[in-house]
């Protein structure tokens, strides 16, 4: 039996170990050269593209020859404004992508030696870079296509008489969420949040290229994609593969991760941020057979590249 490609030595070519044996200016480094490629590291001014600039070495700053402006490597930046140092923020991210079903912010917080808050900032900032990752994405080849529920739970009364029948609507508390999927088989995998599976058929259709082939389950509300694609239906209350190839089980092998995700590192998901979540399932099952040494670059490499977040930053970073 061929051995897991976690389990090989190839799985793990980066540890906390050598990050902070490297120390903070090998860290400092690493960020430069994901932040300016094109100059191997050398800073280029964000205002105004200018390649010459003054370094100010006592607060690891640079000062534009051009406009004078000065600014950080983390600058204009998902990590704009850090308060950890590059060290730790290279050793949350190798944490981050070491959690094969995902890492909670509390176990962050602990590694780390930081407050929740802080881990719960950086866990979602690093998840919005992944989803920077997938914008304007769209699946082709064969594409397989599902939902599953999330949230929405209703805890029974203690006393039978005072039960209620948690499947009718009037009883629902507003939180129920469907994660739909459409993974290609040869490639990337997109995740929409929707209030019903119904309502991810006008997203899939709008993120699927035309002339793919999708497989989906028996649901009624795929046959609307039919006249746009060529369809392969499976009824799972019959089997769950056919000889011809037809199945969603890469589409079921996706929520597989995704629900134990949830249910064991984080235990409650709100809906607020279950695309985030979602995302993040989805982006460790495309990289899957990456070292974590080169999942950790290609993130680190994703926020350095992304902008200052709009959510999760302080107030007098959401201005306009």
């Amino acid at each position: 039996m061929a051995q897991h490609f976690l389990l090989s030595a190839a799985a793990r070519t980066l540890s906390l170990r050598q990050i902070y044996k490297a120390g903070e200016d090998a860290a400092y480094a690493t960020f430069c050269t994901l932040r300016w490629p094109e100059t191997d590291g050398e800073a280029v001014c964000p205002d105004c593209g200018c390649y010459e600039t003054y370094k100010i070495t006592t607060r690891r700053t640079f000062k534009c020859k051009a406009c004078y402006r000065q600014f950080s490597v983390t600058s204009g930046t998902i990590f704009a404004s850090r308060k950890l140092s590059f060290a730790d923020i290279l050793a949350a991210i190798c944490l981050f992508v070491n959690g094969s079903k995902g890492r909670s912010a509390v176990q962050l917080s602990r590694e780390l030696g930081v407050q929740y808050k802080t881990a719960w900032v950086m866990a979602h900032k690093l998840r919005e870079s992944m989803q920077d990752e997938y914008e304007g994405q769209k699946v082709a080849g064969e594409v397989e296509i599902d939902g599953a529920y999330f949230g929405g739970h209703i805890r029974p009364a203690n006393h039978r008489k005072d039960r209620v029948d948690r499947r009718r609507k009037r009883y629902q508390t507003g939180t129920r969420r469907v994660v739909v999927v459409a993974r290609a088989r040869k490639g990337r995998t997109l995740t929409f949040v929707t209030r019903t599976e119904a309502d991810g058929v006008d997203l899939v259709a709008r993120n699927v290229t035309a002339g793919s082939v999708i497989f989906a389950d028996e649901a009624s509300h795929w046959d609307h994609l039919s006249s746009g694609y060529a369809m392969g239906r499976i009824n799972h209350e019959e089997s769950y593969s056919n000889l011809d190839g037809t199945h969603t089980n890469g589409a079921e092998s996706f929520f597989s991760r995704l629900r134990r995700m949830v249910r064991g590192q984080h235990h409650f998901v709100s809906p607020k941020y279950l695309h985030q979540y979602a995302n993040h399932a989805a982006w460790l099952e495309d990289h899957r057979r990456e070292s974590n040494g080169d999942l950790t670059m290609r993130l680190a490499g994703n926020a350095m590249a992304a902008p200052v977040s709009r959510e999760f930053a302080g107030y007098w970073q959401r201005a306009a």
